[in-house]
């Protein structure tokens, strides 16, 4: 058997958000997560020295890349072929559950629906130190409107990186390919920033995430398309979105999912965020044709869960196409 991409590449896709939906991401010190992120911590605090020139610390940050991903694509290969070898269901059920812990829809919404039950319980403490769980941001003074946008900015920009580009690599590569794809997007999370510390070190994370992510971002933008008629939300309004204000955003990937959504939802993203008490102004996305509130939370949940199940669904239409 073919140990990067079997014939039940797409059940794995199915059962992985099978598993997730029922049971959830496991908070555990054993997460394979947790472990690459263990792993990057360890290996920057010993390939970062702040004293280096930047060609240095560019250098450090590829061998850091590089180490890691051959790690973590060897290692589970190696997983996956003790299962196989034992028998094609416990490779498929082994399978299922890695490729489970790469993704994170009912994480996701479990963040999103506790920040808007406090939203509407008034509870505006807790909304803010929660929101501040998922954002990067400055969140103590942040009103309703303001939680809203960051939730929903969270969980849109997490179609992406948390449900289908992992999906999208399960089934081009198997599962292998599916957790380096989690380890690059945990290596950008870490160590891809443009700050003091990062810029240097970090740029080559930043760049392998933008590259992995660059088709499944756009996929995904198709999808929120798709998804808002099914909803019966904004589809033209999606599209238009997508079209003139994706490229505006920092990240050449993530306004596709941001600008998609908020075109379907009639809503505005992006604006004024402070991190650290320094003003960064982010450009807008779609048009602010209702004022956000924490219904808008809910509905790019439901949009989520739609594109999600589109993928799968596509998925399977290509492979009998193909067949």
């Amino acid at each position: 058997m073919n140990l990067w991409v079997s014939s039940m590449e797409h059940y794995l896709a199915l059962g992985a958000v099978i598993i997730d939906r029922l049971v959830g991401d496991p908070r555990t010190a054993l997460h394979p997560v947790v472990m690459i992120g263990n792993c990057i911590a360890w290996l920057e605090r010993h390939l970062l020295n702040t004293g280096h020139t930047p060609g240095r610390k560019k250098l450090a940050g590829a061998v850091l890349v590089a180490g890691v991903l051959a790690t973590v694509y060897g290692v589970t290969w190696l997983i996956m072929a003790a299962l196989n070898n034992i028998h094609s269901w416990a490779g498929y059920i082994g399978g299922a559950v890695l490729l489970s812990f790469a993704i994170s829809p009912r994480s996701l919404a479990e963040a999103g629906r506790e920040i808007a039950g406090f939203l509407a319980a008034g509870d505006m403490n807790q909304a803010r130190y929660k929101v501040g769980w998922i954002v990067g941001r400055d969140t103590a003074s942040l009103d309703t409107a303001e939680v809203t946008r960051a939730t929903v900015e969270t969980i849109a920009e997490n179609i992406v990186d948390g449900i289908i580009s992992p999906l999208f690599y399960a089934i081009i590569g198997g599962i292998p390919l599916a957790c380096l794809y989690r380890a690059v997007n945990t290596l950008d999370s870490m160590v891809g920033y443009k700050n003091e510390k990062y810029r240097d070190f970090g740029m080559v994370a930043a760049r392998v995430d933008d590259i992995f992510n660059f088709i499944p971002a756009r996929i995904t933008g198709l999808l929120i398309i798709l998804a808002a008629v099914l909803l019966q939300k904004d589809a033209v309004g999606a599209w238009q979105a997508i079209k003139r204000d994706a490229a505006k955003h920092p990240s050449p990937n993530s306004g596709f999912s941001e600008a998609g959504v908020a075109g379907a939802l009639g809503i505005r993203l992006g604006g004024l965020n402070y991190y650290g008490g320094v003003a960064s102004l982010r450009a807008y996305m779609g048009e602010a044709k209702y004022i956000l509130q924490p219904v808008h939370i809910e509905q790019t949940i439901q949009i989520m869960y739609i594109a999600t199940i589109l993928f799968i669904a596509a998925a399977f239409a290509c492979k009998w196409l193909l067949s």
